[in-house]
């Protein structure tokens, strides 16, 4: 059954990632995913721990490509989607099932399901899905408590949209903000103008409708019109000044916490202002064309990553303030130097090139037809803003602001990329200005290392990789005299046990040493060299100006009654900590090093007294 299954998932994961699946947490996306880690599962129920799609995907695709030819010559693209899948949850399982095995044998052992507190940990701990670990369980003999754990998933939600409640509304009653759209939309004007005339249509303190706010007054601002972006579609808010008759208010912040409705969070600086007020509002232009720069350098690294990688890198969310852009995309695998070098260079091409950009308003239908991209699940209404980068190169549907040529954007500095969850990467960079600073301090580190080191730039990393060869092998070096070290003071130390009531004792301060295993090596090689006689050894060091103590006791000490957990909980004590351990081995530690002769000598004395 199992091979099958093993068949029939694999056959399916090829044929859905050749029409353009990919792996993600929702629909189709999951489907997929689940067909792969549940071949994956069954190839380990069947024994074979390492990765299996090597073996399987092609065989599958050899067996498929006389009526799928698809299948054979797209499979670079295939596999290595399929692969990096595979390789991200061999880690998953890797990492989760310890856990699960542990909570497996809890519930046995107390007679009851495995509990949704501990599905749920997996889950948002280990990345263990829900599914693989009912799956388990029932392998195990075990129910999970399924109820409990979609109830502490539904708080986790629900935390999360509090959360984002707050930071659109500040937590204020939503009614307050419902009463003002029903008079009417905010009109955003900030498309064509930075500042410009308009009326104060309502104040919030606290989540209520205030007449007027004084100096110092932190408050929540609506305006018939403004020209203030509103975070929204990765882009961070305008801030800026709304002055009037006596007053000047400085906006930190701008939200939609209801559609059409925008909130401008601020604080009055001067005077008082008061509602149906006439104002002037004025966006910091200088704030505004960074986070411009940002925006578009988002949209030409999207259209980057699909001129290099492909069309199935796309967009899965981005943030872009001033002189900053970040931006998550579908992809299995990381990238290597080459690939983030080639995303750079064509990015900065776009930006030499002086592509026009153009913003047009159409309906939903026109837009798909000429090609426009959209986010996948987003909604859209039926009138749209498409963005264009000279034509179609980078054609997406947008509603943020933009430069109105690449060349405006000045350059664009990759910073890294990294992972942000499976079948997801992200890449960060700096724009404009930012990135001249981010490559001059680059420049001005490169300086430092080339003089510092005495050799010309070009040389700079061969330099680097002898010097850091030859740090681990003097690290080595030393490591070697240390335990040489060591075991001398181990053979001379070993006369020097005393007798406390027919157990020989020896208590050593080795002052300071690198770590717990220095202490640990010494005390187990003088118990070793004691011999088969009531011996206990008690050592002691400081290692980064901490205390830590360790005892082993012999057999013979044992049956004489002597214990190391009890006595390292004694010595810990007096050190100002705590320890414990078994009776053969204990370890404790603690925060006052001066006590260390004192800890000793109360071992000594334990034992003389047991």
């Amino acid at each position: 059954v199992r091979m099958r299954v093993v068949a029939d998932h694999i056959r399916s994961a090829l044929m859905l990632i050749a029409d353009g699946v990919t792996p993600s947490n929702e629909g189709r996306g999951y489907v997929l995913r689940r067909l792969i880690r549940r071949a994956v599962r069954s190839m380990r129920l069947l024994g074979v721990e390492q990765a299996c799609l090597p073996d399987l995907l092609p065989a599958s695709r050899d067996a498929m490509k006389g009526v799928y030819p698809v299948v054979d010559t797209d499979f670079d693209r295939i596999s290595r989607i399929a692969y990096a899948e595979e390789k991200a949850f061999l880690r998953t399982i890797a990492s989760g099932t310890a856990r699960l095995e542990d909570a497996v044998k809890e519930s046995k052992a107390a007679g009851r399901p495995l509990s949704g507190s501990d599905a749920f940990t997996l889950h948002d701990t280990y990345g263990f899905p829900i599914d693989l670990t009912l799956e388990m369980a029932e392998e195990a003999g075990l129910k999970v408590d399924e109820p409990e754990f979609r109830k502490l998933m539904l708080e986790q939600r629900q935390r999360a949209q509090a959360d984002a409640k707050g930071k659109k509304g500040g937590h204020a009653d939503l009614s307050a903000f419902q009463e003002l759209l029903a008079e009417g939309e905010t009109v955003f004007t900030g498309y064509t103008d930075l500042e410009g005339e308009s009326r104060v249509r309502g104040i919030l303190s606290g989540g209520a409708k205030v007449a007027q706010a004084a100096t110092g007054d932190e408050i929540e601002l609506v305006l018939a019109e403004t020209p203030f972006y509103a975070e929204a579609g990765g882009q961070a808010a305008d801030t800026g000044l709304i002055t009037g008759d006596g007053f000047v208010v400085e906006v930190l912040d701008v939200q939609r916490p209801l559609k059409g409705l925008s909130v401008h969070k601020a604080i009055v600086r001067e005077g008082e202002i008061a509602s149906d007020a006439l104002v002037r509002a004025a966006v910091d232009r200088e704030r505004r064309h960074a986070a411009e720069q940002a925006h578009t350098g988002t949209h030409i690294v999207h259209a980057a990553l699909h001129q290099i990688l492909g069309p199935q890198a796309t967009q899965r969310g981005s943030f872009n303030k001033a002189g900053y852009l970040r931006f998550d995309f579908a992809w299995g695998e990381g990238l290597s130097a080459a690939t983030k070098s080639e995303i750079e260079e064509v990015s900065n091409l776009a930006i030499r090139n002086n592509f026009h950009v153009d913003t047009k308003v159409m309906s939903l239908t026109e837009a798909k037809a000429m090609g426009a991209m959209a986010l996948f699940g987003e909604n859209y209404g039926s009138e749209v803003r498409v963005v264009e980068i000279d034509g179609a190169w980078s054609r997406e549907l947008c509603g943020g602001t933009h430069v109105s040529n690449t060349s405006l954007i000045g350059s664009l500095s990759l910073l890294g990329e990294q992972s942000v969850g499976s079948g997801n990467r992200r890449v960060e960079a700096f724009v404009g200005m930012d990135a001249f600073r981010h490559l001059a301090a680059e420049r001005a580190l490169v300086t430092e290392l080339t003089e510092m080191l005495k050799v010309p730039s070009g040389q700079l990393a061969d330099r680097i990789s002898a010097t850091l060869t030859k740090l681990k092998a003097t690290e080595k070096e030393l490591e070697r005299l240390r335990k040489e070290q060591l075991a001398a003071a181990a053979a001379q130390l070993a006369g020097s046990a005393v007798d406390a009531a027919g157990v020989r004792v020896i208590a050593h301060d080795a002052g300071q040493v690198s770590g717990a295993d220095d202490i640990r090596g010494l005390a187990l090689d003088l118990r070793n060299r004691l011999g088969s006689e009531a011996s206990t050894v008690a050592v002691a060091g400081v290692s980064n100006d901490r205390p830590v103590i360790l005892v082993a006791t012999n057999e013979a000490a044992r049956e004489a009654g002597v214990k190391a957990g009890a006595l390292v909980r004694l010595a810990a004590g007096i050190l100002g900590g705590g320890g414990g351990g078994k009776d053969d081995v204990a370890q404790g530690g603690g925060t006052d090093a001066s006590k260390v002769g004192a800890a000793l000598t109360a071992i000594v004395d334990a034992v003389t007294r047991r």
